[in-house]
């Protein structure tokens, strides 16, 4: 009853176009900019990067990375609304989305020649952490929350392993200041020994925080990171 008047008074509206009905309406949803997985750089996620990318140097420590959509009109309102408008009601929403990235990159192939994505040789799924500043700030880490969600979606147990240190805000910095902001800021907190992990984050934009999490987790002796993401700024 409670959830009923409530709709009443604040009804549901789509986040990019504000019509009332859904939390992202039909139109919205069909203009959506997903990336082909085929064509995508099977190192950074960038679309159109296959062959030859412009934004990472194939040298990134993830084995691959799968990105879902450009960081455009509806995803970008997507993050920003479940990051700065507390609309929780967004992380399934946004798992969905990216599990069908996910299942899509499966087709393709990474640079070791595997398949980009194989559930059955992931062992779990992990996210890159919020800081303690924007946890204190939010009142709960929005990539817990998808990774979550992702992890019913794809039938993985979520693992909790990572922690972040304070930082600057990486939005105002360039791509070398973002490196060395985030240099030695990420910890891993428990076994994760041998493990072949899935690691999720909101927004790839240079790739420091996927990248600098994914040299945590393999100096702590995982065997492999797989990076997945719901927008990929390029």
């Amino acid at each position: 009853m409670a959830d009923a008047f409530a709709e009443l008074l604040w009804p549901t509206r789509c986040v990019f176009c504000e019509m009332p009905g859904e939390l992202l309406c039909e139109k919205c949803r069909a203009s959506l900019p997903w990336i082909c997985q085929r064509w995508a750089c099977p190192d950074c996620g960038a679309p159109f990067g296959y062959l030859t990318c412009t934004e990472c140097e194939h040298d990134w420590e993830t084995r691959t990375v799968i990105c879902s959509m450009g960081f455009s009109g509806a995803p970008a309102r997507m993050v920003s609304c479940l990051k700065d408008a507390h609309e929780l009601r967004l992380a399934p929403v946004i798992a969905a989305a990216m599990a069908t990235s996910l299942d899509e990159a499966s087709s393709w192939p990474a640079r070791d020649g595997c398949a980009r994505f194989d559930p059955s040789a992931i062992d779990a799924l992990c996210f890159v952490p919020a800081t303690p500043a924007a946890y204190a700030r939010r009142g709960f880490d929005h990539m817990e929350l998808v990774s979550c969600a992702l992890g019913r979606e794809l039938g993985l147990p979520v693992a909790d392993v990572l922690a972040r240190r304070d930082a600057k805000d990486q939005r105002a910095l360039g791509k070398k200041d973002r490196a060395e902001n985030l240099a030695g800021t990420v910890e891993v907190v428990d076994d994760v020994a041998g493990l072949d992990l899935l690691l999720a984050d909101d927004v790839v934009t240079t790739g420091t925080s996927m990248r600098e999490s994914a040299r945590a987790l393999l100096a702590r002796g995982a065997a492999s990171v797989t990076g997945c993401a719901l927008a990929r700024v390029w």
